[in-house]
Order: structure tokens, then C-alpha cells, then sequence
């Protein structure tokens, strides 16, 4: 178990395993319906197929930042968000925003390109 790990040893993660992070945030999910979730967060920008969400599961799985949960049956498995996914949750939006912040001081704001 990762209990102690710095959960920034797990970073930067791909855009899919922030979203499947994200929206397990927001409970326990099957595989659509993290597909669903992730569609209508980003307004359809991003679009993850089954093989693209299921080989980004097993990723995190394996890394135990989440895991299934006792709603799973023979017809949909349902994951959670681990503690451990949690803090890696947090540690790539404290990453991400560090990010958005360093734009800012350069003058980047809203897809606006900085002037050379």
C-alpha cells in the first residue's frame, strides 16, 4: 500500500487519468459512466473511447489510486477513488494551477498569445 508516498511521484498525469480522477471525485462510477461524466464536464472536448479509458483505468488500478467497489457485478464494474487518488488528485490540480499561474505573470490569459 502507498499510504506514505508523496503522491508527486505519480505526476504529471495524462489528461485521461485527470479526468477519471476528477470524476470519481464525484463518487463511484462505471466505465460509461466516466466516459459520460468526463464528455460533459469539458463540453465534448474530450472524448475518451473504451479502450482508451479502460487501458487509463488499469493504469491507475495498478498504481492503486482507485479500485472497484462492492457495486460491481457481472454487468458493470464500478470504481472509486482511493485515499491515495485523492492526494494525487490534489497534488496534479496544485501542479496544474502553478502552471496557469506561471502564464499569467507571462501575460497569457484566456488563450490570448503574449505579444513578442
Amino acid at each position: 500500500m502507498h499510504t506514505m508516498a508523496d503522491p508527486r511521484r505519480y505526476l504529471p498525469l495524462t489528461p485521461q487519468q485527470f479526468h477519471i480522477l476528477l470524476a470519481l471525485e464525484g463518487g463511484d462510477r462505471h466505465g460509461y459512466g466516466i466516459i459520460l461524466d468526463v464528455a460533459r464536464r469539458t463540453g465534448g472536448s474530450l472524448r475518451m473511447g473504451t479502450g482508451t479509458l479502460y487501458t487509463a483505468i488499469a493504469r491507475l488500478a495498478a498504481l492503486e489510486l482507485v479500485a472497484d467497489t462492492d457495486r460491481s457485478d457481472e454487468r458493470r464494474r464500478f470504481y472509486r477513488l482511493t485515499a491515495m487518488g485523492r492526494r494525487v488528485l490534489l497534488a496534479e490540480t496544485a501542479r496544474l494551477e502553478a502552471l496557469v499561474r506561471d502564464a499569467h505573470r507571462l501575460g497569457v490569459r484566456g488563450g490570448r498569445p503574449v505579444r513578442s
